[in-house]
């Protein structure tokens, strides 16, 4: 068993029986579960214990699910590294010595080694995804308003979505038929877009006789060679199974880590500021007035990336910088969401390797946090669109994972069940 994966090993036991009866499942550790420590992998956090569910724990109770634990995941799902985590790093139960991936990495690792049979993670720029791809298992960010977000500690409200992992497409898929869906405690849920005698899990079927696959060139640049040498061995097989491929363009992805890191940032800044040291978590032990237990609360309490990002975050909002930073990468993303949709008026889905490098060894990249921000680049564009994405194993290079992403309408989960579903 890799370790730290669990935050906390506490079982929860669902419903007699339901869809899920059998099924063990890890939650990630900023999904709250009623009676068990919910830490978001903070100190801040670290003896939190909510008093509620959120809706998916709910629905993965009533459907029979039994929930095995906590999983590890980067602070506040700040990483993507599952580095940044309070509690230690979670080692790669795929490629041992190399990162699982984040920030849901501890989810993805869970199903890796067999510990799960299926995970809950939530993707903000990539975070189910990546640690997906890096630990050879499928993850699905599901169409923003598919899943409820109530209960979800927020990072950055208008891009995260809740998503499944499983070991196969079918699994996942499964897992998300049950916690998709309407929510009224959530106003940004939709009604579920499917048919009365439609899942997602039929969806699996496999076939993709005349999909048309849209290859954005821009997601391949720049990419590990070995990666991209998989990516298009992934490709071929889907050919060979009756797809079609052909290039397109997404001119706009150039700009949308910049976009994405200042939006995230920005409502990061905004969200956190509830961490006062008052009300709940970590509270200073100090001698003064409020600011200065204030200030040293967080001080304590954040973890250095979390810093950052609040930082920059507040630097991006202040007087004066709204509209140099935050306008324009509104703006920046209006322009990603207007490529993808007319992208995808040429194919039914786009593909492209999920990561454009094969995982990082422990410890490579604390000290480079640009880095870490750049490897988002293929999965950033797909959360600033509001789009659903699907990761697949593609294959290896040199022995390390590799995930092949693929992207579709709103709501057009389905279609990429489908799709993906050929090759897991």
């Amino acid at each position: 068993m890799s370790e730290n994966i669990y935050i906390t090993e506490e079982r929860i036991e669902g419903a007699d029986d339901g869809p899920l009866s059998g099924t063990t499942v890890a939650v990630k550790d900023n999904i709250s579960t009623e009676g068990v420590r919910t830490t978001c992998g903070s100190k801040m956090l670290a003896e939190y214990v909510p008093p509620y569910d959120a809706t998916v724990v709910s629905r993965l109770k009533e459907a029979g699910a039994t929930i095995v634990g906590k999983a590890n995941m980067d602070e506040f799902g700040m990483g993507t590294t599952n580095e940044t985590s309070h509690f230690g790093s979670v080692d790669n139960p795929a490629a041992p010595g190399r990162v699982p991936g984040g920030s849901s990495g501890g989810s993805a690792a869970a199903v890796a080694a067999g510990e799960a049979d299926v995970a809950l993670g939530s993707d903000t720029g990539g975070s189910v995804r990546c640690p997906a791809a890096f630990c050879g298992v499928v993850g699905i960010k599901p169409t923003y308003g598919l899943v409820s977000r109530y209960g979800l500690v927020a990072y950055a409200n208008s891009l995260e979505q809740i998503g499944p992992f499983g070991e196969t497409v079918e699994d996942a898929a499964q897992l998300l038929d049950v916690i998709a869906g309407d929510d009224e405690r959530d106003a940004t849920t939709r009604e579920l877009p499917l048919e009365e005698d439609e899942t997602y899990a039929d969806a699996a079927t496999g076939d993709v006789d005349g999909l048309q696959i849209g290859v954005p060139t821009e997601l391949l640049e720049g990419a590990d060679e070995g990666v991209v040498e998989t990516f298009w061995d992934a490709v071929a097989e889907l050919e060979d199974r009756g797809a079609e491929y052909h290039e397109v363009s997404l001119p706009s992805v150039e700009h949308a880590v910049e976009a994405y890191y200042v939006i995230a940032m920005s409502e990061a800044s905004s969200n956190l500021a509830r961490f006062d040291g008052v009300r709940y978590g970590h509270s200073a032990d100090a001698e003064g007035n409020w600011n200065e237990t204030f200030a040293q609360t967080r001080e304590e309490g954040f973890g250095d990336e979390v810093k950052r990002r609040i930082l920059l975050g507040t630097y991006a909002l202040s007087a004066g910088y709204h509209d140099k930073y935050y306008k324009k990468a509104q703006d920046a993303r209006a322009w990603v969401k207007q490529n993808f949709d007319e992208a995808l008026s040429e194919a039914d889905v786009l593909a492209s390797p999920t990561m454009p490098v094969p995982p990082f060894e422990l410890g490579e990249s604390l000290d480079d946090p640009l880095q870490m921000y750049l490897a988002d680049a293929n999965t950033v564009p797909v959360n600033l669109a509001d789009l659903p994405a699907i990761s697949v194993p593609a294959g290896e290079t040199d022995g390390l994972p590799v995930g092949l992403q693929l992207v579709g309408p709103a709501f057009g989960e389905r279609r990429l069940i489908r799709a993906a579903s050929a090759l897991a």
